[in-house]
């Protein structure tokens, strides 16, 4: 260790292995768990050097404290490097002179890394071939398996294993490294007494310290410069093996009787694992010697060793003294103190799980009020349990008569499951609480975030908030995939990494602290995988005051108390948990302190004027729509609302968003009504109309456009709320895709109704979103209708859109009849009823607890801006401008002024004013006392819809606004206060919420105004950056531009967004680099091209500006074309990287390139050659067009002649382009309405179909009889030869002849000439045997060819599983290739043939004869029976089409049936698949994606 760190001071840090790093990262105190992770990522000096805390923590999995350890030592080793250096530089040919002196006529030098190492290893370096001196590339490798002998296993020479390692978790083996390449060649009894005393030194440590381990002799234990690396594999020579085995015969004499016994049965024989090396014919091994304590052996024992010596001085071996050793790190060393060691040999007993301590178990005093205890842990010391709290649960097996007794779970948000009972999906918690809930099943791995995904997508991917997830820990026996139930021990080795991974995905990147609580619920004996569990979880939340424990038994509460002190103590654990009380009890405790009454029921209107049930699962499954029920708040406890109705009414009227509380606190006069705006009324009305007079189109919408803050929302939500009980009303999630949206409307539509048609309406909020997606929404949701045979005139949605607007009279004008308006005027009837409101709230509250509703009865008169302004300044006097707080208050007040609907997490605030408290229930309070009275008074606290997750804003956006003014001041300016924002790590790096400021805080700099957006005008830069452009200066908005694009790790779209402000202030030099910078990044990305020619373009007019009043000359035009030809070759490239982009078109850059041409054109016709009225036309067409040059610009342009002569051709083809695009635009517009009333299960487009199977279809529908359609196929196979086998025939006449027999056999299996399927089996091996090779038909037949049957026995079906397989990979890629192209919405997958019921030929049924089932019903009937699905469900179906069985992992829908592989299938129709992991069955169909899956169905 010594010579590696003398070595780790030598060497710059940029030249240092990653086994360096791991050396350095021992010394600085780092945990080895983290140095190992560190290792396997192959972090070396140069990734060393730009390491970031971020990737620490993400990528290697730290803790922020070890994280910013690192860097912080990492700062200060290169600044002390870099001193080093240059002090030491002069002396550096000085020192080089003494080196080569001493090399001269001495003996060779043991290098200085050697100094501390053994003899033998020195020997080994000095011993070293020529060859091995040579520096390769060394590849890291595994170890072999732990404890598994005679397996085929080798190493490969220079390999380099993982470094030496310690004790990690007792079960996972620690390493230690001997190289014993020059002690292999001594005599055999020196030998063995060498191997035999590093074997009994390394075993008895690990004894003694109960851990599993591995010594390897063969390896490289210490770093050799230009040599070798730590743990580097060099293997030994092995004359005779039984040298080594027989070595161990040392054990007797170097242990005592009673010992040596044990020894022999913990150390393992050596096994020999052969080293492969390419340049040699030597045979060298690895030897390797496992130590295997098994704790029914060592328990209670301490080990002493006496170990062999080999003495030269005597020539005989000799013992030393007795010795008692362990494992210290990745070293053996003495343990001096018995009592030490005994106490040590206790300690790891127990955490080995085989000695049970008889520790004084303190039991919970009987007058103990439990009960309270239990009410105070729950609710964090609240009155009730708050309806936003997230609660993880952590269980194990219950008992059938505790799972009567889990009301109480059912009104939680449960988050998610931690389930150790593999039976619970079959009898335990999950099935009880599935009846009642939708959840998901998944398994620990399903938490392992996929590379290149976010957060906020893996969140949406697993369905996170919406419904509970039910991770199964430990297998689940009624899951047919590969998940099984395994023992404690190999649940340790296999799972627990799985577990850690989890837990701290959840707890450090999804869930905040003090946003949710974990509860143990302890129903049966506690194993150590639950153990395991909560130490995860006290590690990642830091602490254990959000932790509680529930157990009814105290035997299973002592085995969790005895190992949860060892991390928290016992008075903290004792706090935290309730034992001895019953489940039933603990159910009717916690029912009490439910805001809601248990199991609550909700019911919805139904078309006949009655009501139905709207079962909770059924609602959770619809999780896009927030569904507003008839008795929606009804289940409201009366002894919450007396406790909180003042708080809820007080929060609206201070400025927090409505809740579907007040209107239910003020229908049932619990507090005075919400008043009703003029705009209420209009609403209501347009509704009525809609209702009663409908229009052509089954989906209705009326817009709402409101002034930011005037309440608009409130008037959106008012209407619903007194429309619940004659429509179905429900608030859009926007967040979700306009098709899942669009999904769960229809089936809230015809949820309990019977007939499709007679339905209620569907009324929907949507609320701030853009055209686009309300476009979509509508599309969408007509293309579902038009498919149910709706009648005109009956309105069936009807989208009640709230979006911002800075001028609503206007669209109101625009169309009246669907528009209304919300302004911050108010009518004379509104001031009136204002008023009223006013003097009786300030009656009941202090007028700055209603702040908002204060500003909005004075109008927010902002031409007066009397009263915002005296309001603001009134708040803001005696304010410390110095004070962390106020400088929260100046952040958020920038961003509400500048983003619309931002916000900055709680989390984020607690971050910045450095809030930490590690043992305190009560989080939400302490952060509002941390704030200053103004903050208080500005901040309004909102909540996530979906996550709960708390956030800040101020009040109001005109609020924010004169904040921010009187905050500055003159002192300060605008650009000052984003640079310091800019530069504030705390926020930008908090994990917590941090997509979502990253996103707001991306938009401040780079947002433009859009009035479609609902802005006052359009942008061409962010409105923060054209305030500083226009009131402060152009170069500090290009100073905060390059801080940003610095802030977020030199983003491409900032250097795009530089480039554009540089050429728009005429700065074209700074403009060209800065488009370079972003091109050379995201070279592929055509809007940046178009930037980077649109800075030529802007250059070019420049030059042509300062020109146009001066003669014109090929001199002084020279600069100008040149700048124009530099252009259109960017317009070019941005051309080309739009075609050939996948997802999006741009056509800027054949505009751009076409204005620029003829720009460029009108200023060669200005020349004085080319602008005479008699010859200059005719002149400048032969100078473009032939190879003739005119004298005035041959020597001047000779740079650029050819490029103008191809100018006609660019321009030709960019004009070409763009005509082409048109008129496909305008073919897609009309297709798309055509897409509106055709299912996509009767559209038939499918650019890939053989023409065989069109033919089929042709046939089929044209030709009266059957016979004739037989007879015409029959005459095509009699065009073949009769002996196909033999006369070889090429791919596409192979296809033909196949497809013309299956169609023959759909028709009729009795024709002479339907060859036999085994024929055509045989046959179709002609086909390429690279399967690339061949076409899409081809391997589309060898599908339905070789699709296994019931009689074929297990190897037959495994065969032709194999070959279908490979079809469907490549049939796959061939598919995409040929679809990729073709509009997202367009993407139809035409499915031919169906598996059958059938064997043989009848195997697979045409697609014609399934459609022949619906065939009597009208074509509205067959549609809607298509679209919903409902035509899989007819007996008719079961009886024609063969049902197959399989499971889902992860949203995956898998095949039952091969051995050696999975078999995905994909599925047609997302919502039918289960999001958690179920056993199914399922129709196949045939596709050019091959096979697909129909009628998923979950088994029972």
């Amino acid at each position: 260790m010594s010579g590696n760190l003398q070595e780790l001071g030598e060497l710059p840090v940029e030249k240092w292995t990653d086994s360096h790093v791991s050396s350095w990262l021992r010394t600085i105190g780092v945990k080895e768990q983290y140095i190992k992770k560190c290792y396997e990522e192959e972090v070396g000096g140069r990734i060393l050097r730009v390491l970031t805390e971020d990737y620490l923590r993400k990528e290697i999995g730290m803790k922020s404290g070890p994280a910013l350890l690192i860097i912080r030592k990492r700062n200060e080793l290169v600044d002390t490097k870099q001193r080093t250096q240059g002090k030491e530089k002069p002396q550096s040919s000085n020192n080089s002179e003494k080196g080569s002196k001493k090399k001269q006529g001495s003996a060779p030098q043991i290098p200085e890394t050697d100094q501390g190492l053994s003899e033998e290893e020195k020997q080994t370096h000095q011993g070293q071939s020529v060859e091995d001196n040579v520096l390769t590339t060394k590849r890291d490798c595994k170890p072999r398996p732990f404890c598994k002998e005679g397996i085929d296993f080798t190493y490969v020479k220079h390999s380099v294993l993982q470094p030496e390692s310690g004790v990690f978790d007792l079960i996972s083996p620690c390493h230690e490294y001997k190289s014993l390449d020059n002690a292999a060649k001594l005599d055999r009894t020196r030998l063995q007494a060498k191997f035999a005393k590093e074997v009994l030194k390394f075993g008895s440590g690990c004894m003694n310290i109960r851990t599993n381990g591995t010594i390897h002799f063969g390896v490289i234990a210490c770093i050799i410069p230009t040599v070798h690396v730590h743990g580097e594999i060099i293997g030994v020579l092995v004359s005779e093996k039984d040298i080594y085995v027989d070595a161990l015969d040392h054990i007797e004499r170097s242990f005592s009787p009673s010992d040596s016994e044990h020894v022999r049965q913990c150390i393992r024989p050596p096994q020999f694992i052969e080293v492969m090396d390419i340049n040699s014919t030597e045979k060298r091994y690895v030897v390797e010697v496992d130590i295997v304590p098994s704790i029914s052996i060592v328990k209670n024992r301490v080990y002493s060793v006496r170990l062999p010596n080999f003495k030269e001085s005597s020539n005989k071996i000799e013992h030393e003294k007795e010795t008692i050793y362990r494992r210290v790190g990745s070293k053996t060393d003495m343990e001096h103190l018995y009592i030490g060691g005994c106490l040590i040999i206790q300690l790891w007993d127990f955490e080995f799980g085989a000695l049970h301590f008889t520790w004084w178990f303190n039991t919970p005093d009987i007058c103990q009020d439990l009960g309270r205890k239990l009410t105070m842990l729950i609710t964090s010391g609240k009155k009730f349990i708050e309806k936003e709290k997230w609660y993880i649960l952590v269980t194990n097996k219950f008992k059938p008569d505790d799972l009567s007794s889990i009301d109480f779970l059912l009104n939680m948000n449960i988050f998610c499951v931690f389930d150790f009972d593999t039976d619970s999906k079959l009898s335990g918690l999950c099935s009880k609480y599935s009846q009642h809930h939708a959840a998901n099943m998944h398994f620990m791995q399903n938490y392992k975030i996929p590379s290149g995904m976010s957060i906020g997508e893996f969140v949406s991917h697993l369905h996170l908030f919406e419904q509970t997830s039910w991770i199964f820990c430990n297998g689940r026996s009624d899951y047919k995939g590969n998940e099984n139930p395994c023992d404690e021990m190999t649940w340790i080795k296999t799972k627990i990494t799985l577990l850690r991974e989890s837990v701290s995905l959840i707890c450090k990147q999804i869930l905040p602290k003090g946003a949710f609580l974990v509860v143990f619920l302890l129903t049966a004996p506690v194993e150590k995988p639950l153990l395991h569990t909560f130490y995860e979880f006290f590690t990642d939340m830091e602490g254990h005051e959000d932790i509680i424990c529930i157990s009814e038994s105290e035997d299973n509460y002592q085995k969790w108390q005895s190992f949860a002190e060892g991390s928290c103590g016992t008075e903290t654990v004792n706090r935290s948990s309730v034992v001895g009380m019953k489940m039933s009890h603990v159910d009717a405790t916690l029912q009490r302190i439910q805001p809601v009454t248990s199991r609550d029921t909700k019911h919805l209107p139904i078309y006949l004027k009655g009501q139905c049930l709207l079962e909770t699962r059924d609602e959770e499954r619809m999780y896009s729509l927030e569904i507003l029920s008839v008795n929606h708040c009804d289940e409201t406890s009366n002894d919450y609302i007396k406790a909180e109705k003042e708080n809820i009414e007080r929060q609206f009227y201070h400025g927090g968003r409505v809740t579907w509380l007040n209107f239910w606190l003020a229908e049932k006069k619990f507090v005075e009504e919400v008043i009703k705006r003029d705009a209420y009324r209009d609403v209501s009305e347009l509704l009525i109309d809609t209702m009663k007079w409908g229009v052509d189109r089954p989906v209705n919408s009326i817009n709402i456009y409101h002034h930011p803050g005037s309440g608009g929302s409130t008037v959106g939500r008012q209407v619903l709320w007194n429309k619940r009980t004659d429509l179905r009303c429900a608030v859009v999630k926007s967040s979700y895709s306009a098709a899942t949206v669009s999904e769960h409307a229809v089936q809230l539509r015809e949820y309990e109704e019977k007939d499709p048609e007679r339905c209620l309406p569907v009324l929907l909020l949507i609320e701030d979103c853009d055209k686009e997606y309300l476009d979509e929404l509508r599309n969408e949701l007509e293309f579902a209708i038009n498919t149910k045979k709706i009648k005109q005139g009956t309105p069936s949605f009807i989208l009640l859109s709230c979006r911002r607007s800075h001028n609503p009279e206007k669209m109101c004008k625009d169309s009246p009849l669907q528009n209304v308006a919300v302004t911050h005027k108010l009518s004379k009837e509104e001031k009136r009823e204002f008023a009223g409101k006013r003097q009786k709230l300030e009656e009941q509250y202090q007028p700055e607890f209603i702040l908002t509703f204060i500003l909005m009865s004075e109008e927010f008169e902002h031409q007066k801006i009397e009263y915002v302004a005296q309001f603001v300044k009134h708040l803001l006097q005696g304010i410390d401008h110095e004070a962390v707080v106020t400088r929260l208050i100046r952040y958020v007040a920038l961003l509400n002024t500048y983003v619309q609907n931002s916000f900055i997490s709680q989390s984020h605030c607690e971050a910045l004013l450095v809030f930490t408290i590690h043992m305190c229930r009560f989080r939400q309070h302490a952060f509002e006392r941390s704030l200053s009275e103004q903050a208080k008074l500005v901040f309004i606290h909102l909540r996530d819809d979906k996550t709960h997750i708390e956030s800040i804003r101020i009040i109001h956006p005109l609020v924010a606004k004169e904040i921010l003014q009187q905050l500055l001041g003159d002192q300060k300016q605008q650009s000052g206060l984003a640079m310091d924002l800019l530069h504030e790590d705390v926020l930008f790096e908090h994990r917590f919420g941090k997509e979502d400021y990253a996103k707001f805080l991306r938009a401040l700099f780079m947002r433009r105004c859009r009035v479609s957006k609902g802005d006052e005008s359009n942008s061409f830069f962010s409105p923060l950056i054209e305030h500083v452009s226009e009131k402060e200066t152009p170069d500090k908005a290009i100073e905060l531009l390059k801080e940003a694009y610095k802030r977020f790790n030199k983003d491409a779209f900032f250097a795009q967004q530089l480039a554009r402000l540089n050429y728009s202030h005429e700065k074209f030099e700074e403009a060209k680099d800065w488009a370079e910078i972003a091109a050379k990044q995201m070279p592929n990305n055509s809007y940046i091209l178009d930037t980077k020619g649109q800075v030529y373009r802007r250059w070019f007019n420049a030059k042509c500006k300062a020109i146009e009043k001066v003669p014109k000359t090929a001199e002084n035009t020279a600069d100008a074309v040149e700048t124009a030809l530099k252009a259109m070759e960017c317009f070019r490239e941005c051309e080309k990287s739009a075609i050939s982009d996948l997802e999006n078109m741009n056509n800027s850059g054949f505009f751009a390139a076409v204005e620029v041409g003829c720009s460029l054109l009108k200023l060669v016709l200005s020349l004085r050659v080319f602008s005479s009225k008699t010859y200059g036309h005719s002149e400048c067409m032969k100078y473009l067009l032939t190879d003739y040059i005119p004298e005035e610009v041959k020597k001047p342009w000779e740079n650029f002649h050819s490029n103008l002569k191809g100018l006609q051709m660019t321009l030709h083809e960019a004009l070409e382009w763009i005509s082409e695009d048109l008129s496909y635009f305008q073919t897609d517009i009309s297709a798309d309405e055509e897409e509106t009333i055709e299912s996509s299960e009767m559209k038939i487009t499918v650019p890939v179909e053989p023409r065989w199977f069109n033919s089929f279809h042709e046939t089929h529908d044209n030709l009266p009889k059957e016979r004739d359609q037989v007879k015409v196929l029959e005459n095509i196979i009699s065009l073949y030869p009769s002996n196909p086998l033999m006369a070889r025939l090429d791919q596409m006449d192979l296809v033909n002849y196949i497809a013309a027999h299956i169609a023959l056999s759909c028709l009729t299996t009795q024709s002479p000439k339907l060859g036999a399927l085994k024929d055509l089996q045989k046959l179709s091996q002609q086909f390429p045997t690279e399967k690339r090779k061949c076409l899409s038909s081809a391997l589309f037949l060898l599908i339905l060819l070789f699709w296994p049957e019931d009689h074929d026995t297990d190897p037959e079906k495994e065969t032709k599983y194999n070959i279908v397989l490979s079809a469907v990979e490549y049939l796959k890629r061939s598919y995409w290739t040929k679809m990729k192209d073709i509009p997202q919405r367009k993407k139809r997958i035409y499915t031919h043939f169906f598996l059958s019921n059938g064997s043989g030929w009848d195997k697979i049924v045409h697609k014609s004869k399934v459609e022949t089932i619906t065939k009597v019903l009208s074509i509205s009937e067959k549609r809607m029976k298509w679209f919903s699905g409902e035509v899989w469900k007819m007996p008719e179906m079961a009886k024609l089409l063969r049902t197959v069985s399989g499971w889902t992992e992860d949203g995956i829908v898998y095949l039952e049936g091969p051995k050696e592989k999975k078999f995905t299938i994909p599925h047609l129709k997302a919502a039918s698949v289960p999001y958690g992991n179920e056993n199914i069955t399922f129709y196949l169909g045939f596709t050019f994606r091959g096979p697909v899956a129909y009628n998923i169905t979950v088994k029972k």
